[in-house]
């Protein structure tokens, strides 16, 4: 086996790991910000994006015969409960939870990039595109993200000035 196709689907397995973290998160958050429906209907649909890409990167796994990594993807969910759990207990949850998907959704970016241009190098055509795909999601929600902030941010501080109790979610 060569080096390039050995990382092609080291990252694969780390990509799918990725995904199952996204999924945590994105699961955690969205029963907490109940109160941000706009930011809630987005993650909803990118939960499903998610999903999708999840799925998509198991038959491309599946194709190259490769499986997912057990222990990745364990260690990954478990960072994720962990991170929503730290969210529970910050005062300005939705604030730090947008920064966090916002950092995560980079993060996405650079991993699809780099992995469609492994898998270019590895001759895999068919690989390499999925992950444009899957980044062209990515970048569609870090977008989002970035036009949205502002509103949200604003929004956050009119419910903590109110004496909202729930201005955090």
């Amino acid at each position: 086996m060569s080096d390039t196709k050995k990382y092609v689907d080291q990252w694969l397995r780390d990509a799918h790991a990725m995904e199952q973290q996204a999924e945590t998160i994105l699961e955690g958050q969205i029963d907490r910000i109940r109160h941000y429906p706009a930011l809630a209907k987005r993650m909803e649909t990118h939960l499903e994006e998610t999903k999708s890409q999840r799925e998509r990167l198991e038959d491309c796994m599946e194709r190259r015969g490769i499986s997912a990594s057990g222990l990745k993807d364990a260690s990954a969910k478990f960072t994720a409960m962990m991170q929503n759990l730290g969210g529970v207990f910050a005062g300005d949850e939705v604030i730090k939870g947008a920064l966090a998907s916002y950092s995560f959704e980079a993060m996405e970016i650079a991993s699809y990039r780099i992995l469609a241009a492994a898998a270019e190098a590895d001759g895999d055509a068919q690989t390499a595109q999925l992950c444009r795909d899957i980044c062209t999601e990515e970048e569609a929600m870090a977008e989002w993200l970035k036009e949205h902030m502002p509103n949200l941010t604003v929004a956050f501080f009119d419910r903590a000035n109110a004496d909202d109790t729930e201005a955090k979610r």
